[in-house]
């Protein structure tokens, strides 16, 4: 399977917009942002898990970093309520689930093979950092390595804003809208950017609250592929 396989392409996706799909547990549904693979695949997506579902003790060849959206997402190592935000590197391993339910944004098989980093994060106890070249946006770092950088950005009603993204770039909407080539982006909107090209953007009305991740496209090739 192949969904916005294509890396040299601009992709913007509605991701609140997508049909629900069933996945191989019960109870845990998925929208598919971008996928390399079958089940086992090189892929961004939505997961939701019903109140009481659960997946299998699995291990992570290829590492997984996922972001809570809604709800408590749970496994051995602790509760992540939303605004969590966790990297398992590869060979780790975990059960997950979710008691009352919630909806994470995941990302498999993106890691350096080297990464032997994890990390858990909640929002709550990150310390904004205002950016004197960028007024109008605030910034919560979340992770940086020599592949790539990931954060929360926060920007102000009506600011523009330029990235220059050498290195390609994704943005998850999660809160407000956006407006990018002439689209509007609302929560869980999805744009992926690659390398060389500049995001222009412009916040709206109410600003918005956005998950970025920079430079890891630059190392797509490099990276751990999905074996059967």
């Amino acid at each position: 399977m192949e969904i916005n396989a294509d890396f040299s392409k601009t992709v913007l996706v509605h991701g609140a917009d997508l049909h629900w799909q069933p996945s191989p547990m019960a109870g845990v549904e998925r929208r598919m942002l971008d996928r390399i693979g079958d089940e086992k695949a090189r892929a961004t997506t939505i997961v939701r898990y019903a109140p009481g579902s659960h997946f299998s003790a699995h291990t992570h060849g290829g590492g997984e970093e996922f972001l809570v959206l809604d709800g408590v997402f749970q496994d051995e190592h602790g509760d992540y309520p939303a605004g969590s935000y966790v990297r398992n590197p590869p060979g780790s391993s975990h059960t997950p689930g979710a008691e009352p339910g919630c909806v994470i944004m995941v990302k498999l098989w993106q890691f350096d093979p080297a990464d032997p980093t994890f990390v858990r994060l909640k929002e709550q106890d990150l310390e904004p950092v205002l950016v004197e070249e960028r007024p109008g946006a605030e910034i919560k770092p979340l992770f940086k390595n020599d592949y790539e950088t990931v954060r929360f950005e926060t920007w102000q009603p009506g600011i523009g804003i330029e990235l220059d993204a050498p290195g390609g770039l994704e943005l998850f909407v999660l809160e407000g809208t956006l407006l990018v080539d002439g689209q509007r982006l609302s929560r869980w909107g999805w744009l992926r950017l690659p390398q060389g090209k500049q995001l222009d953007a412009l916040a709206g009305a109410a600003g918005c609250k956005i998950w970025v991740k920079t430079g890891h496209l630059a190392h797509a090739h490099l990276l751990a592929a999905p074996t059967v």
